[in-house]
């Protein structure tokens, strides 16, 4: 399971982060990126691809990740910034300051997908990473978990439109909310599904 970050090893790198985002498809709220550096000889047991766990797996899984991670940081860009420099852009944004906050440094990048982060770190993309490699899986959780809590805080600052279910995705209720109520500030009014309502 751990067989990227051995190769990393082997390579000379000691400092090996996962990087991934949670939020880049949802109409509203932001883009979510973690940064994870795990310990050699991490167990596997319980970590997977975040969408493949449910609610109550992926927090555990995240106590368990945050509290035997070397390190592990978490970073977003807000709706105002996908709107200015689009979506990929503000994922890349969010997984760099991510990457940036960690401590210590990491001297290497598991990126899941296909665009690097912009940084000097060196660094390999990995298509499906967040089912392939271990410290990418152990990052997506932490990205799913943190966008759902901001998420569900959303719901109360915003009610009616049903984020804490939804979670700013496209749903039936979602879209139903947007014709009722119209959108509200953390809606990415450029997003289709947005941009067509009166």
């Amino acid at each position: 399971m751990d067989s990227f970050e051995t190769r990393a090893r082997a390579m000379g790198y000691r400092a090996i982060a996962g990087v991934d985002e949670a939020g880049r498809g949802p109409l509203a709220g932001p883009v979510v990126a973690a940064a994870v550096i795990l310990p050699p000889g991490f167990r596997p047991e319980g970590i997977r691809d975040s969408k493949a766990l449910s609610p109550a797996a992926r927090k555990r899984a995240h106590t368990r990740i945050t509290a035997e991670a070397v390190s592990f940081a978490v970073a977003h860009s807000t709706p105002e910034e996908i709107e200015e420099v689009n979506i990929l852009r503000a994922s890349l944004l969010a997984m760099r300051r991510a990457v940036e906050r960690l401590f210590p440094p990491p001297d290497f990048l598991y990126v899941d997908g296909t665009f690097p982060v912009p940084c000097a770190v060196s660094q390999e993309t990995l298509v499906a990473g967040d089912s392939r490699c271990l410290s990418v899986m152990a990052a997506s959780i932490l990205a799913k978990v943190a966008r759902d809590e901001m998420m569900e805080e959303f719901d109360r600052v915003y009610p009616g439109y049903g984020f804490s279910s939804h979670k700013g995705y496209p749903t039936r209720k979602h879209l139903a909310a947007l014709r009722n109520l119209g959108p509200c500030p953390i809606h990415r009014k450029t997003f289709r599904g947005v941009r067509t309502q009166p």
